[in-house]
């Protein structure tokens, strides 16, 4: 099976942010909380009061969620933010994603995101950063150049290598899952809070 970025990440971080097998059916993001898990199957409850039901394929890639700090992006540094569009075409962050330097090139570019209407998804490399509480960034992705305002109650998260041993009841995910025939949910990539933490995006 082939692999592509997810779009936007993260997650997905798209999640928005980890690579997901290629698949016949869209993906779904599903955010919530662990309430049980059965082998590699998981019940999660999700934050818009659902609960949804998900096998993690046998490929199923972890990945830890972090907090991470402002001081931590540098120029150079591949980030990613959900954030909302202003009217003189810069940015807004919700969240920020500083990603480590195996992850570089994950789903650069910017596109829609589901975390509030009208939001989006940038992955880019960042320029010149300003300020000390509040910065702003200069993000650099595909011949494109945009500004991104990071107010100083954002939260800044980056990624970690995971286990499945952290998939325990309580644990805060972001689950990337596709249809299978059968109408059941199948993970092949899954992001997981460290220590309690509730990922942002």
């Amino acid at each position: 099976m082939k692999r592509s970025a997810i779009a936007g990440l993260a997650l997905f971080a798209a999640l928005a942010a980890l690579p997901a097998m290629a698949q016949s059916q869209p993906q779904q993001r599903i955010r919530g909380t662990i309430e049980a898990m059965n082998g590699s199957v998981l019940t999660i409850a999700a934050r818009g009061g659902s609960t949804a039901t998900v096998t993690l394929a046998d490929d199923a890639m972890v990945r830890t969620i972090a907090p991470a700090d402002i001081r931590d992006i540098k120029p150079g540094s591949y980030i990613g933010s959900a954030a909302m569009p202003q009217p003189d075409g810069s940015l807004r962050a919700l969240e920020v994603q500083v990603f480590p330097e195996s992850m570089r090139g994950v789903g650069e570019g910017q596109h829609p995101f589901d975390l509030k209407p009208s939001s989006t998804m940038t992955n880019a490399t960042a320029g010149d950063v300003e300020g000390t509480d509040g910065r702003v960034v200069t993000l650099r992705y595909q011949g494109v150049e945009t500004k991104l305002t990071v107010p100083p109650d954002v939260p800044v998260i980056t990624y970690e290598p995971g286990s499945r041993d952290q998939l325990t009841k309580g644990a805060h995910v972001i689950v990337s899952a596709v249809k299978a025939d059968d109408g059941s949910l199948v993970s092949h990539a899954i992001q997981v809070g460290k220590d309690g933490l509730v990922p942002p995006m």
